[in-house]
C-alpha cells in the first residue's frame, strides 16, 4: 500500500537523567540519543520500517539537523518527493529529559513563532491512505481533493480552529484525552465510567459520521464498535521513556486501516506498538519491528504459529493470519432517545474547500 504522511518534522535530543534537575546545579550527561522526530515523520518512518510504500511531506531546515532527518528517513526508504528544504528557518529542536528512576518525561521545544509550509501540490504517485498531524492545513485539503478515494486519518492532538475543521474531512479522528475533554467539554474519571460514556457521546455528536479513537494514555484506547462504546486496554509494560508512544500508536494505526485489519485489531496492534515502544529510551530508535509486535500479539493470544514475516515485505493477511481478539471490556452506548440530538454533517456530503498555491490561506 501507499501511504502519504504530511505534517511536521523535528530533531530529537533526548538525555537520561538520574534525577530531575535542580536549579541552578551542574550537571554532567553520560548519555544522549539523537534522531529525527515530529508525529508525521515518525509516521512515515515506521510505515516504511515495516514495509509499506510510505512517502513524507514535510519541511527541513537546511542546516545540519535538516540534513540528518533526510538521512534518517532515506535510510529506512521512506520516498522523499514531497520533502522541501526551508532556507529561512532552522529545523525545530526538542530536547528531552527522561527521568530515569521513574520514566518521566520532561520536554524543551526549540520552535520559531513561525513555521514555513508546504508548497509542493504535483504529486507522482496515488496514495491509498493520508495520515495527517494538522499542522500543515493547506498541503492537506490539497491532497484530500485530489485523492477523494484514499483513506484518511488524522492525529487531533490539540484544539485549533484548522484541526477542528480537518476533523470534518476524515474517516478516522486519532485524539488524545486533552482534545476529547477540551472539545467536550467534559472531564475523563477513570474511576467513573459515566463519564467516559458522556465525552464519547458529545465527540460524537459533533462528528456523528466519524470513526473515533481516543487515546487514554496508559488506560489504552476508547472507540465505538457495533453499537457499543469499548475501551481496549494498553498493554503491561514498565516505563522507561514515553517519547513518541503517541506517534507510533499513530503510525501502527495508519499501518492496519492501510491493510485491512478492523477497528478492533488495528487498535490491539497500535496499543502493542506504542506498549513496546516506552520500554526503550528515545523515540524514533525505540520503534519496534513488525516482527516483535505480531510475536507478542501471537504469545498474548496464544497463537501456536506466527505468520511469516519480512522486514520489508511484511506477509500479514488481515483475514487469514490475524485471528479474533477476545472481547475488550465495554460501555454500552446510550440509545438514540437517551442522546442530544447532533450534527447533521456527512462525509459523504461535505465539500472539502479548494486551496491552491494561489489561495494559501484557504479562503472560501
Amino acid at each position: 500500500m501507499t501511504i502519504l504522511s504530511i505534517g511536521r518534522s523535528s530533531f530529537d535530543i533526548t538525555c537520561p537523567v538520574d534525577e530531575y534537575p535542580i536549579e541552578g546545579t551542574k550537571y554532567i550527561l553520560s548519555e544522549k540519543i539523537e534522531s529525527g522526530g515530529g508525529i508525521a515523520a515518525n509516521v512515515a518512518y515506521l510505515l516504511a520500517k515495516w514495509g509499506e510504500t510510505s512517502y513524507f511531506a514535510g519541511v527541513v531546515g537546511s542546516d545540519d539537523y535538516g540534513a540528518k532527518i533526510r538521512k534518517e528517513l532515506e535510510q529506512v526508504m521512506v520516498k522523499m518527493d514531497m520533502v522541501e528544504n526551508s532556507y529561512e528557518y532552522g529545523t525545530p529542536v526538542s530536547v528531552i529529559l527522561v527521568n530515569k528512576k521513574n520514566g518521566s518525561r520532561t520536554r524543551f521545544d526549540v520552535v520559531g513563532t513561525t513555521q514555513p509550509s508546504i508548497k509542493k501540490f504535483d504529486y507522482t504517485f496515488t496514495p491509498d491512505v493520508i495520515f495527517t498531524d494538522g499542522k500543515e492545513y493547506t498541503g492537506t485539503i490539497n491532497a484530500f481533493n485530489k485523492f477523494p478515494k484514499a483513506i484518511t486519518v488524522l492525529d487531533a492532538g490539540r484544539v485549533d480552529r484548522d484541526l477542528l475543521e480537518l476533523c470534518k474531512y476524515v474517516q478516522y479522528i486519532v485524539c488524545s484525552k486533552g482534545f476529547a475533554e477540551t472539545v467536550s467539554g467534559l472531564k475523563i474519571d477513570y474511576n467513573n465510567s459515566a463519564t467516559l460514556v458522556q465525552v464519547y457521546k458529545k465527540l460524537k455528536d459533533r462528528y456523528p459520521n466519524n470513526n473515533i479513537i481516543v487515546t487514554l494514555e496508559h488506560m489504552g484506547a476508547m472507540y465505538s464498535y457495533n453499537g457499543e462504546i469499548k475501551i481496549m486496554p494498553g498493554i503491561k509494560t514498565t516505563v522507561v521513556d514515553p517519547s513518541g508512544a503517541g506517534d507510533i500508536f499513530h503510525g501502527a494505526f495508519a499501518y492496519c486501516i492501510a491493510n485491512g485489519f478492523d477497528l478492533e485489531k488495528a487498535i490491539t496492534y497500535s496499543n502493542i506498538t506504542a506498549g513496546l515502544s516506552v520500554g526503550k529510551m528515545g523515540g524514533r530508535p525505540s520503534i519496534p519491528t513488525l516482527k516483535e509486535v505480531i510475536n507478542y500479539y501471537n504469545q498474548k493470544f496464544n497463537i501456536v504459529e506466527a505468520p511469516p514475516v519480512e522486514e520489508k515485505k511484511p506477509a500479514v493477511s488481515a483475514e487469514d493470519e490475524l485471528p479474533d481478539i477476545p472481547d475488550a471490556s465495554k460501555i454500552v452506548i446510550p440509545t438514540n432517545q437517551e442522546r442530544d440530538l447532533g450534527s447533521t454533517f456527512s462525509i459523504g456530503g461535505a465539500t472539502i474547500p479548494t486551496i491552491s498555491p494561489d489561495n494559501p490561506n484557504g479562503n472560501v
